[in-house]
């Protein structure tokens, strides 16, 4: 919609309102049903004893389950703490004003109803922005403020309802939510039973799970033209905010439901915390423009402040009388080895900015910028970093031999050479910090211990970026911008880990240099347009590759250190020569048919049933090939239409939903239906997956959950109806009017399956918006 100030001395209103649908999709999943489960469990010998005492124990558990299925239990655990959301999103905004006095002011109400039952995020927020113009003065004020407060689901995480066995019901016989659904015995003497709990219970015991935040954020600005070609902007900031959270579970929660003996009454439990934040900012530029004859000069230069402070606190009590207690003065005592705790953090930085940009006869440009930074988060031997940039670029299109080549409306070459700087890690990671103890005291006096590494060499993770490129326009309506990069990034920040030794698990370092190369590549066609609308297609390719150039003895110690460490997903190396991106595992020669053991390859070749550490290769790279989109949009009459595609092609993808949902299984909860048909079972099967016991042992890195990950996704879906030149608008008061409907990612192909959305379910959002301007 055009930005078009409104008449002098009038007021202009606009409405808009959405209509905001979120709708869960489990269709990434593929759980055991209660038949399929309860046979899975059967050939994983969890009903299978050597002790007559216990088998006929496990037997006659095996036959009460048997009696859930035929009697046709069967629960869908993921469909039960979901719902189809209905969120809604309503602004109001006016502006108006005179030449010397402007004025506008925006009121917001943001409701956003999740697709877990109870779940809800409601925002909301106002502006109001002033600007007076005096002779060649402008001052002008934003005053902004938000206020938000997000509601947990009461039924829990829904990683809880993944695992819930199907042949289980939430209810009893006369229709009561139960809160023990059953219990199994492992096979074993001294067995600890494994109790399963009703997780739809937990809501109806008034959990009360909220977090909120108000936030307020004020700039004020000077503008001073001392010259036609000469401009000064002066702007201070300030943003405060303060926030709360609050987590109360009653003493009936299940997370409490093996709180016996002295510990039943102390059975619930009441977190909270809360905090502020404030941040400071100001800045000063100025800009110069101007044209000597075929001559154009601009010239900006900008100095900046910025400090930033925050601070936590918050404190744990237990024990509440009952489920309708639920103030944290009811509570009985503070939770056991428990104290208040808090922390805060102060960041500052300084900037120095300039910029040159030259162009003769709009033929040849350059451009050139300088920045000076320094930052407390920093060595003291290297607070401030140096970065510049120079451009080149040269109007092809202009020169005397292109005005014969009508179809070619804009050729432009272009290359450029800067370095950049980043400091994105923890304010105090560089210096030497100490915190006192809280509960040790030697004669009345309070010790402190150091809590970090100290790295006063510390420094600018800097990046040498390069790049050349060309846009091009011909026939008016074909778009073309094609750019080839080389990044050269020089002391890499990395988090290293440290031995336990040391007393600390990780620091800041610089550890080494990456190289980035690639290209991407952009087109535009407006292939079709008349008085009534247009037709449009656009597609993008993008290629990258990264390799490590250098790295320094500590990394080198720390890879080493990888070769002793047995996870179940790939480890994090960095060796000179590979991609950052790379995935190390273990050579894999598949399930042996005979016992449905995996066949690992060592590094000399030879085979084994024993997995090592020290057999990591690079078996892949996550980084893709070639990614993009392309999609296309049109206009006729008023009705718009667009739709965005993505894709990813060539990367390889290690599927931990396979280790995690298909070998490294806990059988006791629900599995992926993969373990019933796809997992070695008796000698001469030509199976995927090794044999599931009661008791599996762990499956580590191996090439063969690396799979090809080559993905098609439908990103978005839009169109509107544009309201405009009808003449019963000015009758209603109206300048415009437009209805729209969105919606995102309607569908996703790929070569890789897994599930999506396990702590909090994945869905699909519509939304439906009206907006008109009065």
């Amino acid at each position: 919609m055009e930005t078009v100030e409104p008449e002098k001395g009038r007021l202009r209103l606009t409405y808009t309102g959405d209509l905001n649908i979120e709708a869960p999709d489990l269709s990434s999943y593929d759980l055991c049903n209660a038949a399929e489960k309860l046979q899975v469990e059967l050939n994983s010998g969890r009903y299978t004893a050597t002790s007559p005492s216990y088998a006929q124990a496990l037997r006659e558990q095996y036959n009460n389950l048997l009696k859930n299925v035929s009697e046709g239990i069967d629960t869908y655990w993921l469909s039960k703490p979901l719902r189809t959301g209905f969120g809604q999103k309503h602004s109001v905004y006016m502006e108006g004003g005179d030449d010397r006095m402007r004025y506008s002011g925006s009121l917001g109400y943001n409701n956003i109803a999740g697709v877990m039952k109870g779940s809800n995020r409601n925002t909301l927020s106002g502006n109001i922005k002033l600007s007076y113009r005096y002779k060649n003065l402008l001052f002008r004020n934003s005053l902004s403020i938000t206020s938000n407060k997000a509601e947990d689901s009461p039924y829990g995480s829904f990683s809880d309802y993944v695992g819930m066995n199907p042949y289980y019901s939430p209810y009893d016989a006369n229709g009561n939510l139960q809160k023990l659904l059953g219990y199994y015995l492992y096979p074993a003497t001294g067995s600890t039973p494994v109790y399963y709990y009703n997780p739809l219970y937990n809501a109806s015991i008034g959990t009360n799970n909220f977090s909120k935040y108000t936030e307020y954020t004020e700039n004020f600005y000077i503008e001073w033209r001392a010259l036609e070609s000469l401009r000064f902007t002066a702007r201070v900031g300030y943003t405060y905010q303060t926030n709360t959270r609050e987590d109360f579970y009653p003493g009936d929660h299940t997370k409490f439901a093996t709180w016996t003996g002295d510990k039943y009454f102390k059975r619930g439990s009441y977190a909270i915390s809360d905090g502020s934040s404030e941040n400071l900012s100001a800045d000063i530029t100025a800009n110069y423009s101007n044209h000597f004859g075929k001559h154009m000069l601009l010239a900006n230069a900008a100095w900046s402040m910025n400090s930033s402070t925050s601070e936590k606190h918050g404190m744990t009590a237990w024990g509440f009388l009952n489920n309708h207690v639920d103030h944290i003065s009811f509570a009985k005592q503070y939770a056991d080895n428990g104290k208040p705790s808090g922390n805060e953090a102060t960041t500052r930085s300084l900037g120095l900015t300039g910029a040159l940009n030259y162009s003769y006869d709009d033929r040849y440009l350059a451009d050139f910028t300088l920045r000076l930074n320094g930052s407390s988060v920093f060595g003291s031997d290297n607070r401030w970093g140096t970065f510049w940039s120079v451009g080149l670029g040269w109007n092809l299109h202009k020169e005397k031999f292109m005005k014969e080549v009508e179809f070619v409306n804009l050729f432009k070459l272009r290359a450029s050479y800067g370095l950049t700087g980043s400091q994105n890690f923890n304010p105090y990671q560089a210096k030497a910090t100490y915190k006192f103890y809280e509960d040790v005291v030697y004669d009345n006096i309070v010790g402190s211990y150091l809590m970090g590494m100290a790295n006063d060499k510390l420094k600018w993770q800097q990046t040498a970026e390069m790049n050349m490129g060309f846009d091009l326009q011909l026939f008016k309506d074909l778009n073309i911008r094609f750019d080839a990069y080389r990044n050269k990034t020089k002391d890499a920040l990395l988090s290293m880990t440290l031995p336990t030794s040391t007393g600390f698990s990780s620091y800041q370092e610089n550890l080494g240099n990456v190289e980035n190369k690639g290209y991407d590549a952009t087109l535009s066609w407006r292939f079709f347009r008349n008085k009534h609308g247009y037709i449009s297609a656009n597609a993008s390719v993008g290629h990258n590759v990264n390799k490590i150039t250098k790295i320094n003895d500590a990394l080198k110690a720390f890879n080493e250190g990888q070769d002793g460490t047995a996870t179940t997903s790939p480890v994090i190396r960095y060796e000179e020569g590979q991609s950052m991106t790379a995935i190390w595992a273990v050579r894999s020669q598949g399930i042996d048919p005979v016992n449905g053991q995996e066949i690992f390859l060592k590094k000399d070749g030879t085979t084994t049933y024993d997995w090592s550490a020290g057999d990591y290769v690079v078996a892949g790279d996550s980084n893709p090939k070639y990614h993009g989109n392309f999609g296309f949009s049109g206009e006729y009459k008023g009705i718009g239409l667009s739709c965005s595609f993505r894709y990813l092609l060539g990367g390889d993808y290690y599927n931990q939903t396979l280790v995690n949902r298909v070998e490294n299984v806990n059988i006791a909860n629900n599995v992926d239906r993969r373990v019933l048909h796809d997992t070695w079972q008796n000698i001469g099967d030509v199976a995927t997956f090794k044999r599931i016991t009661s008791r599996p042992n762990e499956t580590h890195p191996t090439t063969r959950f690396i799979e090809k990950n080559n993905e098609l996704q439908f990103a978005s879906l839009s169109c509107y109806y544009d309201f405009k030149n009808q003449p019963w608008l000015k009758q209603a008061f109206m300048e415009r009017l437009r209805v729209s409907f969105y919606m995102n990612d309607l569908f996703r192909i790929s070569t890789v399956k897994t599930e999506r959305g396990l702590d909090y379910p994945y869905a699909r959002n519509f939304s439906f918006s009206l907006s008109a301007t009065f």
